[in-house]
C-alpha cells in the first residue's frame, strides 16, 4: 500500500518524507487555507520536496472553469495530479485532463456507483471518505470493499483506491487488507502507525541493560587500539 499525506505544511512534509515513508501528497483547499500561504507556491514547493503525486484541487464548479484552473495546475510540475469533484462536471473535466495525460484524483466519493462513474471517466485515483461515512453511521470500510471488488472484476481499470478522510490507524490496517491501493494520512495517523506500548518498553528495557554495561558505540575501540568499525 502506498502512503500519501494529507496536508499543505511544508515543514511536516519535509520532515516525514526525510523517512522514505511518503509516496505522495493530498491537499486541499481547506488545507492550503491553514498555511496562509499563497496556493500556487505551496504546490510548487511540494512538487519539489515529494517526486510522487501531489493532489492539487480545483475551485471552480462549472466545467470550462475546472478544466482552465486544472492546466494551470498541471503546468506547475509533471507531478501534479489535478483533484476535481464527483460532479458530471468534476468527470467531464477527468475525461479530458485524463485524455491530455494529466493525472486526475475525483475526490468526495460516497458510492460504489459514483467509483465506477470516475474510473470510466479515467480517473487516476478514486477517494472515497471512509471517516466520513462512519460519521453518519454508515461503515466507510464496506464500500472500500466494494470498489476493490469492482475494479478487480475489471482489468481495464487503472483507476487507483485512495483510501481518504482516514481517522487512525485501524482505517489504514482495515484499508490495506481489503487491497486498497493508497491511503492518504494526517501526519498525525502515519506517526500513530510507530506507536505501541510494547515497543516503548522492551526500548526501556534495552537502554536499562546498555546503561549498565558503561560502554558505547562511538569512540569504542575494538579491542585492538583501534576506534570499532562497523562491519560490511
Amino acid at each position: 500500500m502506498k502512503f500519501f499525506i494529507d496536508t499543505a505544511d511544508v515543514a511536516e512534509i519535509r520532515d516525514l518524507a526525510a523517512t522514505g515513508l511518503v509516496d505522495g501528497i493530498t491537499t486541499n483547499p481547506s488545507l492550503v487555507a491553514k498555511t496562509g500561504r499563497h496556493f500556487l507556491e505551496v504546490v510548487k514547493e511540494i512538487c519539489e520536496i515529494v517526486p510522487g503525486p501531489v493532489s492539487a484541487e480545483v475551485t471552480a464548479t462549472d466545467h470550462a472553469t475546472m478544466l482552465a484552473e486544472g492546466r494551470k495546475l498541471a503546468a506547475l510540475a509533471s507531478n501534479v495530479c489535478v483533484k476535481v469533484p464527483l460532479t458530471p462536471d468534476g468527470l467531464k473535466t477527468c475525461k479530458v485532463l485524463s485524455d491530455e495525460g494529466t493525472q486526475v484524483n475525483v475526490t468526495l466519493c460516497f458510492s460504489a456507483g459514483q467509483a465506477i462513474l470516475a474510473a470510466k471517466a479515467g480517473a487516476s485515483f478514486i477517494s472515497p471518505f471512509v471517516g466520513r461515512l462512519d460519521d453518519i453511521g454508515q461503515d466507510g470500510m464496506e464500500l472500500i470493499a466494494e470498489i476493490v471488488e469492482i475494479y478487480a472484476a475489471y482489468p481495464q481499470i487503472e483507476t487507483e483506491v485512495l483510501v481518504a478522510s482516514v481517522r487512525g490507524p485501524a482505517h489504514v490496517i482495515e484499508a490495506a487488507k481489503l487491497g486498497a491501493d493508497v491511503a492518504t494520512l494526517p501526519p498525525a495517523v502515519l506517526r500513530g502507525l510507530y506507536k505501541h506500548p510494547l515497543t516503548d518498553k522492551g526500548l526501556e528495557a534495552f537502554l536499562a541493560d546498555w546503561a549498565k554495561t558503561g560502554q558505547t558505540i562511538l569512540n569504542e575501540e575494538d579491542g585492538h587500539g583501534e576506534p570499532a568499525r562497523r562491519s560490511a
